[in-house]
């Protein structure tokens, strides 16, 4: 089972981060495809399109959010070839673009493959 960790993809790569997954639907502004150090875009198990934008438009708050996002990702039928993707790694690094660590989509992401993972 991997070590799972999240980082914004504007820190430097790191040799401790391991597999690097993008978890942002949309390419990050600034950064370029060819120096990202990506081994995977996983832009499928990202929130869609509408639940961001309810979120960052203030429809929904963190927790609304957190719990729509929650359903949607378990419901996703991309997790499970993602999981299987990384259950092999030994140091997962999830990367994301947004400048709020606390309140972001990556949290619940952590959250749903720990459970996933320890089945």
């Amino acid at each position: 089972m991997p070590i799972i960790q999240m980082k914004r993809i504007y820190e430097p790569f790191a040799a401790t981060d391991g597999f690097r997954v993008l978890v942002d639907r949309l390419w990050p502004r600034g950064i370029r495809k060819d120096g990202a150090n990506i081994d995977l875009w996983a832009k499928d198990i990202t929130p869609t399109t509408q639940l961001r934008k309810d979120y960052h438009s203030g429809r929904d708050s963190w927790p609304e959010f957190e719990s729509k996002y929650h359903t949607e990702l378990w419901n996703n039928p991309a997790l499970a070839p993602f999981i299987s993707t990384i259950r092999e790694k030994d140091i997962v690094t999830l990367l994301f673009a947004g400048k709020d660590t606390d309140h972001t989509h990556v949290t619940v992401i952590m959250d749903i493959l720990k459970e996933k993972l320890h089945k």
